[in-house]
């Protein structure tokens, strides 16, 4: 049976050769998984140093210890040492300097404290779930074994706020066909105490159809005042109207869309509207109720819907007068 060959890249086969090398050499034997950590820690270590040091000669322009092409008044000036974050556990690692302070390191930037951004991705999807900073601190002990401070974690996740303040602010389309309007209630922590919170979105349709989120806004609980605000707000990123407002049956809402957009014609949600329609109804009516309904707001015509909602007036005997009938 022939060999079986791998294909693998010539700088890999150079790295097979090399780890060979190393476990042959070295004094401790690699029994476990924590040992195979150690040794990455430390390989990684070594790597990020040397390409490091070879960053630090494009911009001197000689490489350590030629002199004889130096061509600058600029020129190295030690090491200053950084601790960084791994899956494999902390690491210190050596920082080239120069001595006009010139130099800037792409591998390791200048706040980086991670050597990817996994770390830092974990951070900001933990603190999006909710978790708080002293959560986060000790999650990543227990799981890894790294000490982070609050104010580390808290530099990492306030990153997320200027990208998140571009997004709200980003400029919108002039005209939307259809802007669906609703608040979503949620409890979080707030100063040690669980509260409630309304996330108010606005969800809009362009006029070419695609689909966009034209924002996400919290606040205390809904209501047509804070609703007025981000009608405002829409106005001023380039929104000059919306055909169609789609909003439920919140108290002075419609009269809200309308000071900032006049023309807009103001639906209320088809399941807003079903709910209206069946909050009298006793249960064991639902299923009766709804199939009849349905036939309505399902129907593929205005004339249809229309011919069917007859129908269904005329079957109001078979329900509690009290009901609301959709119009």
């Amino acid at each position: 049976m022939p060999k079986r060959t791998r294909n693998e890249s010539p700088q890999k086969q150079a790295m097979r050769e090399m780890m060979k090398d190393y476990l042959k050499n070295i004094e401790v034997q690699v029994k476990d998984g924590a040992d195979v950590n150690s040794d990455m820690k430390d390989m990684m270590s070594v790597l990020l140093e040397g390409v490091l040091d070879e960053e630090l000669d494009e911009p001197l322009g000689y490489s350590k210890y030629d002199y004889r092409n130096k061509n600058t008044d600029n020129s190295r000036n030690g090491y200053s040492s950084k601790k960084m974050y791994t899956s494999y556990g902390d690491m210190d690692v050596a920082i080239p300097r120069d001595r006009n302070g010139e130099f800037e390191p792409q591998v390791i930037k200048k706040y980086q404290n991670t050597v990817t951004q996994d770390m830092e991705e974990k951070f900001i999807s933990m603190y999006a779930k909710g978790m708080t900073t002293t959560d986060i601190e000790s999650h990543m002990r227990e799981l890894y074994d790294i000490d982070i401070s609050d104010s580390t974690i808290s530099r990492v996740t306030d990153k997320v706020l200027p990208i998140v303040r571009e997004w709200q602010e980003r400029p919108l389309e002039e005209i939307y066909a259809v802007v669906f309007m609703d608040a979503i209630h949620y409890h979080v922590r707030s100063e040690g105490r669980i509260v409630k919170r309304a996330v108010y979105i606005a969800l809009g349709i362009d006029m070419n159809g695609h689909k966009d989120v034209l924002g996400m806004y919290v606040g205390e609980n809904e209501s047509a005042k804070f609703w007025l605000s981000i009608m405002n707000g829409l106005k001023n990123r380039g929104v000059a109207d919306i055909l169609i407002a789609c909003v439920d049956g919140l108290t002075g809402f419609p009269e809200a869309i309308g000071a900032v957009f006049p023309d807009t014609e103001v639906q209320h949600c088809i399941i807003h509207q079903i709910r209206n329609s069946t909050r009298f109804v006793s249960y064991k009516d639902i299923k009766t109720l709804m199939a009849d309904l349905k036939r309505v707001y399902a129907a593929p015509t205005e004339e249809t819907a229309l011919s069917e909602l007859d129908r269904f007036r005329d079957m109001e005997r078979k329900i509690p007068q009290n009901i609301q009938i959709l119009e």
